[in-house]
């Protein structure tokens, strides 16, 4: 029995970009949680301190390698092609491109990972060189075991990416759940046995969970691996993504060298800079990815059909919905966590060898991040779209323009200011923000047909809204405080925030109706309708549904 309901949930398919995104943004709230619940017992363990400092700049060197070849670059390059060619009926010529593709990403990330194990003491000492001898070595001794782990993140992605072409969000989004569950699982049961390098090997074992799940769905729909013929780089689908690949690979880079000097500064500071930077993002990364990755990732494959047929009109309507989508979760969320950051702060990492002092500098970092949360979130779904138009170049420019911002940033605030730890969170929001201003300047060139005199209009009565339900939000939070709930004990905190945010919520839903924004209407009509069981069959909804096919 279990095993028929796995084969239908390999075979389910996503049509709309709504469905779909609200697939993986579901997925995406339940691992983003989970993900604050490992922090939290990093947090409760060991503080922000030399370990969490170690553990996380250790995930410097294989996550470069991983995301500037993986990350940044397959998605964007194999939907596209491997699209065309579902789309083509073509499959037995898709599923070779993919498995030449496997071959090849995997000679490439086995040698570099190799590189990277064997010179791990040089490349750690050049990123932190501000750790002692002790604390470089157990970085070194960290990274060299978490090298396992983009080789078997790399075939996840890429049958990631082939289970998105077709559509199959379920399985492709519940990956990163299992990923949190290997890591939490290193946390609680490998560290206290074999030392804190146990973490390390919790984070290989949660990569191998993410690849299991990923390779078992493939197979269920029709891949199998078998040796080429001939060389696999040979194949002219293989050579076509790889040739994509490479100008956003520059594009990734420019990324990593901004993540790179922001643990190179860092460890130049206190001990424990690197892990409070890194609490913070973490949790500003839940709205990125609820939001900003969701909606980016569910319109990329129809936008790149759309492209491929030449349906301008349909692209355009896509992109300027999917925009307006991420602007009108993303502000919200924006202001409701600044206005809870001590109240979310205490709650994730408020536990065990976390104190006010960590809790403060991560609260003050916090703050500053989530000033740059609605470029973060409009960032992947505005490089996408030129992707999907097979335009590679212009977000690198773009990103390399943004990061040498951040870059001149950060040196400023080391040499000439007392800023710290903010100050270089000060820097990464303001590449975020120029990042995706000059996305959206440069891709007027490409898109002539976008109103956006009405975006801009809609932004606004967002912008309205968030502020009104944001006010709310600090005026429940000060009486429930004052009057049931002093911010005493965890539960207090808890208390604060669900009736403030649930209030904000309610709230910015009200502006929204009084406002008439459109969004407003796909949330009616995909939640209310349906959890009252009234049945709704939009327009909008039937086009997305015959657009994507």
């Amino acid at each position: 029995m279990l095993k028929s309901f796995y084969h239908q949930l390999c075979g389910l398919q996503s049509q709309s970009i709504g469905v779909a995104a609200l697939i993986v943004a579901f997925f995406g709230i339940v691992s983003r949680l989970l993900g604050l619940v490992r922090d939290r017992i990093l947090a409760a363990h060991y503080g922000a301190g030399d370990v969490l400092d170690v553990y996380y700049a250790a995930f410097r060197l294989p996550d470069l390698i991983f995301e500037l070849l993986i990350v940044g670059s397959l998605a964007a390059a194999f939907v596209p092609r491997f699209s065309a060619l579902i789309v083509g009926e073509d499959r037995k010529r898709a599923w070779r491109c993919a498995n030449d593709l496997l071959i090849v990403l995997l000679s490439i990330l086995g040698f570099l990972s190799l590189l990277g194990f064997i010179f791990a003491p040089v490349l750690i000492r050049m990123i932190v060189p501000g750790f002692d001898a002790v604390k470089t070595d157990d970085t070194v001794a960290f990274a060299r075991i978490m090298f396992l782990s983009p080789l078997f993140l790399t075939v996840s992605a890429l049958f990631g990416s082939v289970l998105v072409s077709m559509k199959k969000f379920l399985l492709y989004a519940s990956a990163p759940l299992l990923y949190n569950v290997g890591i939490i699982f290193g946390i609680i049961f490998i560290a206290p046995r074999a030392g804190i390098i146990g973490l390390a090997y919790g984070v290989v074992l949660g990569a191998f969970l993410h690849f299991v799940i990923h390779i078992v769905a493939v197979y269920k729909n029709g891949f199998s691996f078998s040796l080429p013929q001939k060389m696999p780089y040979k194949n002219k689908d293989v050579q076509v993504i790889l040739r994509s690949m490479i100008p956003r690979i520059f594009g990734s880079a420019s990324n990593q060298i901004a993540l790179l000097l922001t643990t190179f500064s860092a460890s130049l500071l206190f001990s424990g800079a690197i892990a409070v930077f890194t609490f913070a993002y973490n949790v500003q990364s839940v709205v990125l990815g609820l939001v900003g990755v969701s909606f980016a990732l569910a319109a990329f494959p129809t936008l790149s059909a759309a492209h491929a047929s030449g349906k301008t009109e349909y692209f355009t309507e896509v992109f300027v919905r999917t925009l307006r989508r991420i602007l009108y979760y993303a502000i919200p969320l924006s202001v409701f966590f600044w206005v809870l950051r001590a109240q979310i702060i205490r709650l994730v990492y408020g536990a065990g060898n976390f104190d006010l002092v960590d809790t403060s500098l991560t609260i003050g970092v916090l703050s500053i991040l989530l000033m740059s949360m609605f470029a973060q979130c409009l960032t992947p779904h505005l490089a996408r779209s030129f992707y999907a138009m097979n335009d590679t170049m212009t977000p690198v420019w773009a990103a390399l323009f943004a990061q040498s911002i951040n870059v001149i940033l950060i040196y400023f605030f080391m040499t000439y200011s007392q800023e710290g730890i903010k100050g270089i969170a000060i820097a990464f929001s303001a590449a975020a923000v120029i990042n995706a201003l000059s996305l959206l300047i440069l891709i007027k060139k490409k898109i002539k047909h976008i109103d956006y005199w009405d975006t801009t209009f809609s932004v606004m009565k967002i912008v309205c809204a968030s502020i009104v339900a944001g006010a709310v939000v600090h005026m429940v939070k000060n009486f429930v405080g004052a009057q049931f709930a002093p911010q005493i004990y965890v539960w207090q905190y808890l208390v604060q925030f669900l009736a403030a945010g649930t209030t904000g919520i309610l709230m910015y839903l009200g502006m929204s109706s009084l406002f008439g924004l459109k969004e407003f209407e796909t949330v009616k009509k995909k939640i209310f309708f349906k959890l009252f069981g009234r049945p709704v069959v939009a327009a909008e909804e039937q086009h997305l549904g015959t657009g994507s096919q």
